[in-house]
C-alpha cells in the first residue's frame, strides 16, 4: 500500500472554506444557466463578475490553506513544481489539445495531498500565464478548473504499483474532458451564432439548454479535449512510475509535518561557572 505525508496540512477551517469555493466555483462554471447574459448591462458583465469573484476566492482559500498548514519546505517544493509547470506548459501550447501541464498536477496532488494540489494548480496557471501573456477573463477559470484536478487527485483511493499507475492515468483522461467541459461553459453564450441549434438561447428550458451545451460542447471540443486526454493518459502511464518514486523520496527527506523538536544540550564540563 502507497502512503503520503501531505506537504499542506488542510485545517478544519480552511475545509469548509475549501467546501464553499467549490459551490462557488460550480455556480461561476455554470451560470449560463443561471443568469441570462446582459442581466448586469452588458452581455459579458456575468463572466467577468465571476471570474473576479473567483479570484477573491481562490485567495482567500491559498490564505486558509497556508495559515499554519505549510512550511518552509512545502513552500519551497510548490515554487519548485509551479515553475516547473510553467515552463513545460508552452511545449505543447494547446495544440491539437496537448496540455503537459495536468500530469504533474495528477501525481504531485497524488504525493503531497489535496491542500498542495488545489495550491498548485492555481499557482502553475498563474505563473504560466505571466510568462507566456495568457493574462485575461479566462485564467481565473482555468487556475480554479486546474486547482480541483490537482486537489481531487489527492483524495483519490489508496492503490499501489501499476494499480496506482492505471488509476491515475485514468483519473488524468477523466479530468482532460471535464476541464474542457467546464472551461466552455465560460464563453458558449458567445461564441455562435444565436440562430444555430446549438448556441445559448436564454429563456429556455434547464434541459434544453443543457441539451444544446452538451451538443456544442461535443461538435466544437471533443476533439481538443480527446487530445488533452490522451497526452494525460501517456505522460502518466509512462513518466508516472518514476515521477512519483522522486516525489515520494522527496517526501521522505522533506518530512513535511514532523514536529520540530529542540534537544537541550547538557552543560560539558568547561561551561561550570563558579
Amino acid at each position: 500500500m502507497s502512503t503520503y505525508t501531505a506537504a499542506i496540512r488542510i485545517r478544519a477551517r480552511a475545509g469548509v472554506v475549501i467546501a464553499m469555493a467549490a459551490f462557488l466555483g460550480v455556480v461561476a462554471f455554470f451560470w449560463p444557466f443561471l443568469v441570462a447574459p446582459g442581466t448586469f448591462g452588458s452581455n459579458y458583465a456575468p463572466p467577468l463578475i465571476f471570474g473576479v469573484l473567483l479570484v477573491i476566492v481562490l485567495c482567500v482559500v491559498i490564505s486558509e490553506i497556508a495559515e499554519g498548514g505549510i512550511n518552509s519546505k512545502a513552500l519551497a517544493m510548490l515554487g519548485v513544481l509551479s515553475a516547473v509547470n510553467a515552463a513545460i506548459r508552452p511545449l505543447g501550447a494547446g495544440t491539437a489539445g496537448i496540455e503537459t501541464v495536468f500530469f504533474v498536477l495528477v501525481l504531485a496532488g497524488r504525493v503531497y495531498g489535496p491542500g498542495f494540489g488545489f495550491t498548485l494548480g492555481c499557482t502553475s496557471l498563474f505563473a504560466s500565464a505571466l510568462i507566456t501573456g495568457g493574462v485575461g477573463p479566462w485564467m481565473p477559470y482555468q487556475m480554479f478548473g486546474c486547482a480541483f484536478v490537482g486537489m481531487l487527485a489527492g483524495f483519490l483511493p489508496r492503490a499501489a504499483g501499476r494499480r496506482e499507475v492505471l488509476m491515475l492515468a485514468v483519473y488524468g483522461s477523466l479530468s482532460g474532458y471535464l476541464f474542457g467541459f467546464l472551461l466552455n461553459l465560460s464563453f458558449w453564450p458567445f461564441s455562435l451564432d444565436p440562430n444555430s441549434s446549438i448556441a445559448y438561447l436564454p429563456g429556455l428550458p434547464f434541459t434544453e439548454q443543457f441539451q444544446r451545451y452538451i451538443a456544442f460542447d461535443l461538435a466544437t471540443s471533443l476533439g481538443w479535449d480527446t487530445g488533452r486526454a490522451v497526452t494525460n493518459l501517456i505522460c502518466v502511464t509512462l513518466a508516472g512510475p518514476a515521477v512519483l518514486t522522486v516525489f515520494r523520496r522527496a517526501t521522505r527527506k522533506a518530512r513535511f509535518q514532523a514536529p520540530i523538536r529542540f534537544a537541550r544540550r547538557d552543560a560539558g564540563p568547561g561551561s561550570a561557572t563558579g
